[in-house]
């Protein structure tokens, strides 16, 4: 799987990617990246490529005139995705579905300012997608955040192959049971016997009781999506 990753700050790639097992995924060739500065595209030797908005506003807007060379610069651009509170938002069903080809290759357009010129999502097709209802200061750290969830459900990423993320939040149809480990009793809080009778039958049972609880608490719209 490849990443190319247009951005202004290419200096924040890969930063929490190059840790723990995605980290390590990258150094064994799993996954790839490469970095696009947009500035490097600029439309004059400021390294501008943003403007004042048409029809007034405040904030700027980034440059169809710089960001679309700088789409073009990239020699197998597959997917483009634009991080943006106005597109679909990710979730563990999406997730699947990009990574369903181990090969697949994605554009990653990481937005400054008020956002870029809607031309360029108009000319190149380009998917909009959000990882939240809540702004940030830049698409950068919701690329990071596509490309983990993305690399970490391939089978050699985790230990254990496609049954590490089986029983996850979100893959069961809902959120994860609570998890215990040793020791037995910390501070007077003891681990539910359940989990200690070696029975699994009784074990699957109350952490499927507790999934449920704990996701129509706090997730509802989880189990009323999964009636869908």
């Amino acid at each position: 799987m490849h990443f190319n990753i247009l951005t202004i700050f290419p200096e924040m790639f890969p930063g929490t990617l190059a840790g723990g097992v995605v980290g390590r995924a990258l150094e064994r060739g799993i996954w790839s990246y490469d970095t696009i500065n947009i500035r490097d595209f600029a439309i004059n030797s400021y390294g501008s490529v943003d403007d004042e908005q048409f029809g007034g506003g405040v904030g700027m807007v980034m440059r169809a005139d710089a960001v679309g060379p700088a789409i073009d610069s990239v020699k197998n651009p597959g997917k483009i995705i634009y991080f943006s509170p106005r597109g679909s938002q990710l979730n563990q069903k999406m997730v699947r579905e990009f990574t369903a080809a181990p090969d697949a290759v994605y554009t990653l357009l990481c937005g400054r300012y008020e956002g870029i010129d809607q031309r360029i999502i108009d000319e190149y097709d380009i998917t909009e997608l959000s990882i939240g209802d809540y702004i940030l200061s830049g698409g950068e750290i919701a690329a990071q955040v596509f490309i983990d969830s993305c690399v970490r459900v391939n089978d050699n990423v985790l230990g254990g192959g496609a049954d590490a993320t089986a029983n996850e939040s979100f893959e069961i149809g809902g959120l994860e049971w609570p998890l215990y480990t040793r020791p037995s009793v910390w501070r007077g809080r003891n681990v539910p016997e359940v989990l200690l009778s070696g029975h699994h039958g009784n074990i699957e049972r109350w952490r499927k009781q507790q999934s449920d609880e704990i996701t129509m608490k706090r997730r509802p719209d989880l189990i009323q999506g999964n009636k869908k």
